[in-house]
């Protein structure tokens, strides 16, 4: 799980196993493969770190 914030400030925890795409256009889109599709402040750089690294903890890398 990461977490992120959505644009209104909130915190939410993601299960980073269920994203299928992060895009920035210019705000930072992440489409989960539910069909969902989150909001966020972070950029796709940030995305991308925060799932290493949450792998990372968990060995899965």
């Amino acid at each position: 799980m990461i977490d992120v914030t959505r644009m209104n400030g909130t915190i939410v925890s993601i299960n980073d196993d269920l994203i299928e795409s992060v895009e920035e256009t210019p705000d930072t889109v992440i489409t989960l493969t539910t069909g969902k599709k989150v909001m966020v402040k972070e950029s796709r750089q940030e995305i991308k770190d925060l799932v290493l690294t949450a792998r990372r903890e968990i060995h899965i890398i």
